[in-house]
């Protein structure tokens, strides 16, 4: 019987947040592309809660929109509640969070992939890589299919060989309802990518009906509403979210039922977040804390269940009703959903390029939780990046990337690929140590530009934001000019509590009105200019190690003064620069100095 044969440029498979990134991304740059994923109606499902953004994840959405990716309309047309955190801190850390109806942004997922042009969803499981004369050729699936296309993005998030665990009973699933990718690991290992186990879980669901909302908090959402495109979907401001606490009885009964949870009996070998632990996990690890804050937020506007954030929990399902009905306002609750914990494959990151594709085979990409990652926004930058180069590859152009000072992207793929990941990695402000330069409110300013000479916007795009910023220096260069007080008036608004609109008081307000985002800009950079001259100087001396390229056959053996680790951390990290060079773990100065002066001395010679 023939074989089923169907060609592509590009193949993503997995339908999550990466695989959505990946798939537009590379069809905005007229790829054909591939979606495959066992369930077409659970592309973009949010398994976890349904929310997009806080801190240092917002940053990477306002990127991802101004790359001309999904993620941030997606959320803004889906939003329920909508509130900026850290509001009272300065612009570098403040922070949009958007909690979404969770059936309603798959819905708009689903919709968008189809609508896409470019874009094919399939259905099926991929089991094997195709390769023709040592390239990559495609994909093949159990049924059986060859499709084929010289780029590859594996986005299969917590599937490939996933099992999920209720206290000590366990069964293969890639999450609760669905298998998981049986086959796919074993491909990667055999061309030399290596596994990394790591686990991850979910809280429980409870019912609405079941709650006291009389003994939680309110929380309100903002109004107006935030959002990641600029325009808020109809129900931003529609329901508000909770917070309810544990007590002294919860965590006596998690204590006394240690025993019966994977991780603590041994069962589960795999690494878990750090920064998202499990209920378990912050009893145990916090035993001097007599309660921890949970946050009682809803699904949607019709669903019927809330979720229960700060509450992810592996231990049996009946304990896990024990210790619901101990917390405030859940003296009645109902799960609708138990708790459960998922232990999967991901991949050494470091096996890959700044690109984000595999050292080992090239065409061949890796995205989201697959490199070690944990978040949507996360997997969904690391899958617009990807599905970029794939479909750059699959057209014979060279790789493009985003630096460490340029994005939050930038330092997030520079982190997994420089440092690797022994557990689940989380993006944070306190990561990036230009956080001024790199605000969500800048990204369109920092990245619509290179979007356009991508290929991911519209050349028009990049002219609208030039001109925002235009305005926003003219503006700027006009307020140095007048004095307020017998200084500048853009001096002036660095005092504590000065604002634009009493400068405008005083001086007049400018003959083109300027809109309010640009006002904004005004503002943040008069108030911040000494700390934001401050950062660009430090960039110029990143910039200084970056100018310096290592050629990709570099034989560092040969290298003076490199200690034999080195060489062999070198060796296989590959860094294209000085400046990546310089953040692998584990290099001395000293020896950082010792590759740039045998650089140099290449300089010279070529000379």
């Amino acid at each position: 019987m023939e074989v089923s044969r169907e060609t592509f440029d590009v193949i993503v498979v997995g339908g999550g947040h990466a695989g959505l990134e990946a798939a537009a991304a590379a069809a905005r740059l007229g790829a054909r592309v591939a979606l495959l994923t066992g369930d077409p109606a659970r592309i973009g499902l949010m398994p976890c809660n349904p929310a997009v953004g806080g801190p240092g994840k917002s940053q990477l959405v306002h990127e991802i929109e101004a790359l001309g990716g999904w993620m941030g309309r997606l959320a803004d047309a889906a939003a329920i509640h909508t509130r900026v955190l850290n509001r009272s801190k300065g612009p570098a850390v403040r922070s949009l969070r958007v909690q979404t109806d969770r059936d309603g942004y798959a819905r708009a997922a689903q919709d968008a992939a189809r609508r896409a042009a470019g874009i094919r969803v399939l259905r099926g499981e991929a089991v094997r890589l195709l390769r023709e004369r040592g390239r990559l050729a495609g994909v093949q699936t159990a049924d059986g299919r060859r499709l084929r296309a010289p780029a590859v993005v594996l986005a299969a998030g917590t599937f490939l060989r996933g099992r999920i665990w209720y206290g000590l009973q366990s069964r293969p699933a890639g999450r609760q309802g669905e298998p998981p990718a049986r086959h796919l690991s074993a491909a990667l290992e055999a061309l030399g990518h290596r596994t990394i186990r790591l686990k991850t879980g979910t809280p429980p669901r409870i019912a609405l009906r079941s709650i006291d909302f009389g003994a939680l908090d309110e929380v309100p959402p903002d109004d107006p509403p935030g959002s990641f495109s600029g325009r808020p979907g109809p129900h931003a401001t529609a329901r508000p979210t909770w917070t309810t606490r544990t007590g002294p009885r919860t965590h006596r009964l998690i204590l006394d039922h240690l025993g019966e949870s994977p991780l603590y009996a041994g069962a589960i070998d795999a690494v878990g977040p750090r920064y998202c632990p499990s209920i378990e996990d912050k009893v145990v690890r916090f035993a001097d804390k007599d309660s921890h804050l949970l946050f009682v937020e809803p699904d949607g506007l019709e669903t019927s269940e809330v979720y229960l954030q700060g509450f992810s929990s592996s231990l049996p399902p009946a304990v896990q009703e024990r210790m619901v009905r101990s917390l405030p306002g859940f003296a009645r609750a109902v799960i609708q959903r138990y708790a459960y914990a998922v232990e999967y494959d991901a991949f050494d990151p470091s096996d890959l390029s700044p690109g984000l594709m595999s050292r080992h085979l090239p065409g061949l990409f890796l995205a989201g939780q697959v490199n070690g990652t944990s978040g949507y926004e996360e997997a969904a930058a690391q899958g617009l990046i990807a599905g970029l180069n794939a479909a750059r590859f699959a057209a014979g152009q060279a790789e493009v990337a985003l630096a460490p000072d340029e994005a939050y992207i930038g330092v997030l793929i520079d982190d997994l690929i420089t440092r690797g990941v022994d557990e689940p990695y989380r993006m944070m402000t306190s990561r990036v140590a230009l956080r001024l330069l790199l605000r969500g409110d800048n990204a369109d300013e920092r990245l619509v530009p290179k979007a356009a000479a991508w290929g991911l916007r519209p050349a028009a795009d990049a002219e609208r934001v030039r001109a925002k910023y235009a305005r926003v220096q003219a503006e700027l260069e006009r307020l140095e000019r007048l004095r307020i007080d017998g200084v500048s008036a853009a001096v002036w608004l660095r005092r504590p509590g000065a604002t634009l609109a009493a400068a405008w008081r005083r001086v007049g307000a400018p003959e083109d009105p300027l809109a309010p985002e640009e006002a904004e800009q005004v503002e943040i950079r008069a108030k911040y200019a000494g700390y934001i001259e401050r950062q660009q100087r430090e960039r110029e001396r990143t910039g200084e190690l970056s100018a310096y390229r290592i050629p990709p056959g570099l034989d560092y053996a040969r290298v003076h003064n490199l200690s034999r680790e080195a060489v062999e951390k070198l060796s296989r990290r590959r860094p294209a620069t000085l400046a990546e060079a310089a953040r692998i773990p584990g290099l001395r100065d000293a020896e950082i100095a010792a590759l740039l002066v045998h650089l140099a001395r290449g300089r010279k010679k070529s000379a």
